[in-house]
């Protein structure tokens, strides 16, 4: 039996569905990329305060799809490199994930004694979110993009990318963590001394990143990504939400170190050359921009 013309159909319809993922994204980009990260970084902070009802007050299907809107540009963006060896080591690291989350709750280590004060939707084994890989690895998918892009022919170096990416993953907690624990999402005990996280929190960071980072590294074709990587023009718009939202919670809470972090991936960004003002004004909605293109 001739199966040529049902592979041929597969991969049309794949390139169908891609095409119109794409546009879906870059249609939207500016309610993704700033709309959504801004409602949530008012919300969470609203809730936080207590000037919510009860009912929207961290409420998790709310975060759940806030979350998957946000992360929708990165694996869109991923999509067409995701194959079957790319699958199998994304899988294991989203068991990765879970164990070593299992492991942090039940004995303290590697990040030290916390645990979390709500419920970030249906929680596995009634201890950690069954959305964490939703959470984690495209937090460390971002870093590891961004570090291709930014050490351009250095990301050749297999310690020199391995290494800027794991920073880029624990840099990411330095802004996520103070956040977190201002917002009331986790709590460490006895709080630390970095805006209330210790620093084995980070040791725990290092030995999880480390990890994480190696997987994406074996997961791609590098070449292949970083083709993709360049011209897919929204790829990254996950970590710009990241840095507007999470940010601008440290922010409004004086977590100024943590803040200027956050900017400091503004400047990653800029340095890759797909953010400026006249994106700004291409991503607007077009009633926004008052008429700007008639």
């Amino acid at each position: 039996m001739d199966n040529r013309g049902s592979v041929s159909w597969n991969e049309a319809t794949r390139t169908s569905i891609q095409r119109r993922l794409e546009a879906l994204v870059r249609e939207n980009r500016f309610t993704i990329a700033i709309v959504f990260p801004f409602v949530g970084a008012v919300s969470l902070v609203a809730s936080a305060e207590g000037l919510l009802p009860e009912s929207l007050a961290y409420n998790p299907l709310l975060l759940l799809f806030g979350t998957m809107v946000m992360r929708s540009p990165l694996l869109v963006g991923l999509l067409p490199r995701v194959g079957w060896w790319a699958l199998g080591s994304l899988t294991l690291l989203t068991a990765y994930t879970y164990a070593i989350e299992i492991v942090g709750i039940r004995t303290n280590w590697p990040y030290g004694a916390f645990e979390y004060t709500i419920q970030l939707g249906p929680m596995l084994f009634g201890e950690v979110p069954l959305a964490l890989p939703l959470f984690f690895i495209p937090l460390v998918l971002n870093a590891y993009l961004l570090t291709l892009l930014v050490l351009e022919d250095w990301s050749d170096n297999h310690l020199v990318r391995l290494f800027t990416a794991i920073g880029a993953v624990i840099a990411i907690d330095l802004v996520l963590d103070p956040a977190a624990v201002a917002i009331g999402f986790w709590a460490y005990i006895p709080p630390g001394g970095y805006y209330g996280v210790p620093a084995s929190n980070y040791v725990g960071w290092l030995l999880s990143g480390t990890v994480a980072v190696v997987l994406v590294d074996l997961a791609f074709e590098r070449t292949s990504l970083l083709e993709r990587v360049r011209s897919c023009e929204f790829i990254l718009d996950d970590l710009v939400s990241f840095v507007l939202l999470w940010g601008a919670i440290n922010v409004l809470y004086g977590n100024w170190l943590a803040a200027g972090v956050a900017g400091l991936f503004c400047l990653g960004l800029f340095r890759t050359d797909r953010y400026d003002r006249d994106l700004l004004w291409q991503v607007l909605p077009s009633r926004a921009v008052g008429g700007r293109e008639s």
